[in-house]
């Protein structure tokens, strides 16, 4: 099923309203953001029926169908920069453009707090403009460029591969600082930011109360076993959950669950 035609798509696009299923899905997202940052930022996981986003081997493609991808591509179209974790980089080496669908490409942004990844992975060679982001307090490395040896890891102020490298202070987790993200993207004229993946990425941003909306695609898999959707405090009673509201829509052959955050945080992480 192709959730919404070409011309929805299209009107969508040219920054216009539509109607039907492609209006009640990103109008939302399209909204003027509410939150004083300026910024509306939308995460996205793709799960199976029990939860899962990978088997413990970290294998995901493809956990969700053609209407999942097609709604991913849509949402990288919609959105000035997409964020992945340097983990899903490693893991998949993705592309991160809009090749399934009409409409520019993000700003392609990547979190490599340790700066660990080799400048081999494809969207550091060619392709779109991308930002690496890693942690001020990582040494300087060897000057970016071919060597005879090792390939050297990210160094901030310079270059890797093609994408520009941008060093950001720790947040009180050890991880990046999400909020002083945020406001560097939003410098760089970035106010739509989609938060791709993977499960630890996005589970960071909704610990911080940094989303606005969250989708979720739920796949009619079960595994049984594999790495949860969510990396979250544990809980100790039903009351720690975060409770929301959603909205169903078909990407047959899967279901995507739009939830409205409005930048909640779980109550463990208050």
């Amino acid at each position: 099923m192709n959730h919404g035609g070409d011309s929805e798509w299209m009107a969508l696009l040219a920054g216009g309203t539509a109607g039907g299923s492609l209006g009640a899905l990103f109008g939302p997202i399209l909204a003027p953001p509410g939150a004083a940052d300026g910024c509306m930022l939308v995460g996205r996981l793709a799960q199976t029926l029990d939860g899962r986003i990978a088997t413990r081997g970290g294998v995901s493609q493809w956990i969700g169908g053609a209407g999942d991808l097609r709604h991913t591509h849509r949402l990288r179209a919609l959105c000035d920069a997409v964020v992945v974790g340097g983990g899903t980089v490693a893991a998949d080496d993705p592309l991160l453009t809009t090749r399934l669908v009409p409409g520019p490409n993000p700003l392609r942004v990547v979190l490599d707090t340790e700066a660990r990844l080799p400048v081999g992975h494809k969207l550091f060679q060619a392709g779109p403009a991308t930002l690496l982001v890693v942690a001020q307090d990582r040494a300087p490395g060897p000057t970016p460029g071919p060597t005879p040896g090792p390939t050297p890891g990210p160094t901030p102020g310079r270059l890797h591969g093609l994408a520009e490298v941008l060093a950001l202070p720790r947040g009180a987790d050890g991880g990046l600082d999400l909020t002083a993200l945020v406001g560097a993207l939003a410098a760089r004229g970035c106010r739509k930011i989609f938060i791709e993946g993977g499960g630890v990425t996005v589970s960071r941003f909704l610990m911080a109360g940094l989303l606005d909306r969250l989708h979720v695609t739920i796949a009619p898999i079960i595994l049984g076993s594999g790495r949860p959707a969510f990396a979250l405090p544990e809980a100790q009673s039903i009351a720690d959950g975060l409770r929301f509201g959603w909205t169903m829509h078909d990407i047959a052959p899967d279901m995507l669950c739009d939830i409205a955050l409005n930048r909640a945080r779980p109550p463990l992480c208050r």
